[in-house]
């Protein structure tokens, strides 16, 4: 397999892209150039290294840009691009090859957004809460407790629902090809465990730009700021926010356990990326190649769930051991106060899509 992994300064090559007209699917040479520039995040979390970088893309048909937020390794962001890549490349004869921009190396996870859109960056795993800012029903699975657990969350994705929602890509300038797991978040801070809904109560809390998350802590009494993901190791060890919400896995990845004490099993959210691809490079794909390509996205979203299933367990283990007490606070108070959540984005995430998913999972849970 011929794989290209590239770590340069995003916002320069994305500039450079926009001004310069490079075409998606071509090889990047600025970004070539620039393989060894390394983005500046204020964070502890470590660079991936690219120690499997090639330069046999050159004689790839097209070699294409795939970014995304998070680690390349130990991350089933990085463990979805592998496999993608991977696969597309022996499935097309080294038609196809993939450059790797993991930890917003090439720009910000909501800049990748919009550069797909306008066709300057080929591929992207962005949030589907962050995706939610161009096609607001991505919210709706982030709707505080509506699936509990893995398997009902799959079914949402894997059913109608999820056909619906992947498709609502195409109005907006991507293909959405398949989902990505990340997992259910849990709540970390550094000012007291977390029992029950009042303890919330005056924290500052990290929420995504993602309207259902954030009423949901506005819910709970927490006063609520937006930033990067790759910013919030500093947010937090400056104390600009006392919390956050994540995966475990995530939290890991960024390292968030060296300055929290307090951490709290809520799975109160489930999170999940897309995997989205620029429409018009997809669309001028002949039809054995786009089949190629969906194909690898399938086996993308099944790496990242395997990845997660294997790992949550020894993730949970290792919590009791970094943070100074893990409390399994009793969920019933916390779903009853964030119950008005589900009204009030009617409007901005639309009130169909939710009622399609209760209705879908209650027939799921009535079917078990």
């Amino acid at each position: 397999m011929k794989k290209t992994y590239s770590l340069t300064a995003g916002a320069a090559v994305f500039l450079f892209l926009s001004a310069c007209g490079v075409e998606s699917g071509e090889t990047n040479n600025a970004a070539q150039d620039n393989e060894e520039t390394n983005n500046s995040t204020d964070n502890a979390a470590e660079e991936p290294e690219n120690d499997e970088a090639s330069n046999n893309s050159a004689d790839a048909e097209h070699v294409w840009q795939l970014g995304w937020n998070s680690g390349l390794d130990d991350d089933s962001k990085g463990e979805a691009a592998k496999a993608f890549a991977e696969y597309v490349n022996e499935e097309s004869d080294g038609r196809i090859d993939i450059e790797f921009f993991p930890n917003e190396t090439y720009a910000t996870s909501p800049e990748m957004i919009e550069a797909v859109q306008v066709g300057a960056l080929d591929m992207a795993l962005p949030g589907a809460n962050e995706l939610a800012g161009v096609v607001p029903e991505y919210a709706a699975l982030s709707l505080p407790f509506l699936t509990e657990g893995f398997d009902e969350a799959h079914a949402v994705l894997d059913g109608p629902v999820g056909d619906d929602l992947k498709a609502m890509g195409e109005e907006n300038g991507f293909i959405t090809l398949n989902d990505v797991e990340i997992g259910f978040a849990q709540i970390t801070n550094n000012v007291r465990p977390i029992e029950e809904p009042e303890d919330i109560e005056g924290l500052t809390i990290r929420s995504p730009n993602d309207v259902s998350l954030i009423e949901t802590f506005n819910a709970l009494g927490a006063s609520v700021s937006t930033m990067a993901y790759t910013e919030i190791y500093s947010g937090l060890s400056q104390g600009v926010i006392d919390g956050q919400f994540n995966p475990l896995l995530s939290i890991y990845d960024q390292n968030m356990q060296e300055v929290q004490d307090y951490l709290s099993i809520t799975n109160h959210t489930y999170y999940y990326s897309y995997m989205i691809m620029d429409d018009e490079l997809f669309n001028g794909l002949d039809e054995e190649l786009q089949q190629i390509v969906r194909d690898g996205s399938e086996r993308g979203r099944d790496a990242a769930r395997e990845f997660i299933a294997s790992e949550e367990e020894a993730a949970l283990e290792r919590a009791e051991d970094e943070f100074e007490e893990v409390t399994y606070p009793d969920l019933p108070p916390f779903q009853e106060a964030v119950e008005p959540v589900y009204t009030e984005v009617e409007d901005v995430m639309g009130a169909e899509i939710i009622q399609d998913m209760r209705d879908f999972l209650e027939e799921y849970r009535n079917d078990q």
